[in-house]
């Protein structure tokens, strides 16, 4: 497959989930390929995904029992699957999963760099929370790095191999209240924009996926999200799975897109909605170390934010 510079957010208009089944198994099937943060969410769903177009999947993450589960469950529907527990943010937990890939799978054809932590608290919050920002340099981006540098050489050897980043929306143009998250997934979105054109002439692709608000696990704690249009984590795995077809260079909504040109064209009017965004938004209870259910919004809209979790709560009944 080529590699296509954008993949646009209307993924349905490119073809039917038929079509695209059958062009996972083509590229799949019988490869190698590694899953992080496959315990919940986006990874779970990419992963059975992935198990059922016949990929050996190799499954990564914190949590020893999930993933145990998800491995029995691509199992039992004639996938194969393997877990590997391990803690991306201790540098000798990644160097024993590198050498336990190897021992158990060989080379490596697909990675999918998933696993993140996610902390939306403001900076006035931040000063005496240094730890924050360690811990999301750590996950989001020291982790994956090594995970790279210990996966990449297979690949370029053999001349063949993907390695995609699921990545932020907020990536593109900042957002408040997410120093900690932001920096380090741009961080190791800029790692890997670096190395691209060194490894794409030994066959070796390299996606970045941008996603938009995706309702799973990572973001319940602040509560306003329930109440915000975004994808489910089987749209988001579908997203990933047509970039392991197609191979794009980055895979971004539109709208993220038309945001980020706004941003270096018009950057006054553009900050200025994000000082907006800031001012009406609030941080969550958990980022205040409270025990609350307030909404993360001004005093006067929280009425009707409970009322609309109220309504969308009876809808689902």
């Amino acid at each position: 497959m080529g590699e296509a510079d954008t993949v646009e957010e209307e993924v349905e208009a490119v073809g039917s989930r038929g079509d695209l089944d059958a062009d996972l198994r083509r590229v799949v099937a019988d490869s190698t390929v590694v899953v992080t943060g496959a315990s919940s969410g986006i990874g779970e769903a990419t992963a059975r995904r992935l198990g059922a177009a016949g990929a050996d999947t190799v499954l990564v993450a914190r949590s020893r029992e999930p993933l145990g589960a998800l491995r029995q469950e691509i199992e039992g529907a004639g996938g194969r699957a393997c877990s590997h527990p391990a803690d991306l943010s201790d540098p000798a937990a990644v160097a024993e999963l590198v050498e336990d890939i190897r021992q158990c799978h060989g080379d490596v054809d697909v990675l999918v760099n998933n696993a993140g932590h996610s902390i939306r608290r403001s900076i006035a919050l931040s000063y005496n929370r240094f730890h924050d920002f360690e811990r999301t340099i750590d996950v989001n981006y020291l982790g994956p790095v090594r995970l790279v540098l210990g996966l990449l050489p297979g690949m370029r050897a053999r001349r063949r191999g993907h390695v995609l980043n699921v990545s932020s929306l907020g990536v593109l143009f900042g957002a408040p209240r997410f120093s900690a998250y932001l920096a380090s997934k741009a961080a190791f979105e800029s790692f890997l924009r670096c190395i691209a054109p060194e490894v794409r002439g030994d066959g070796v692709a390299v996606t970045n996926i941008y996603m938009p608000l995706v309702h799973t696990p990572m973001v319940e704690a602040t509560r306003v999200y329930r109440l915000l249009p975004g994808l489910t984590a089987d749209e988001a795995a579908e997203r990933i799975c047509r970039a392991v077809v197609e191979r794009p260079r980055r895979v971004a909504p539109a709208l993220g897109l038309m945001g980020h040109l706004l941003a270096d064209a018009a950057p006054a009017p553009f900050d200025g909605l994000l000082r907006l965004t800031y001012r009406w938004s609030r941080d969550s209870s958990a980022a205040r170390g409270e025990d609350s259910d307030e909404m993360e919004a001004p005093a006067f809209a929280q009425g009707l934010l409970r009322r609309l979790e109220r309504l969308g709560g009876r809808r689902e009944r």
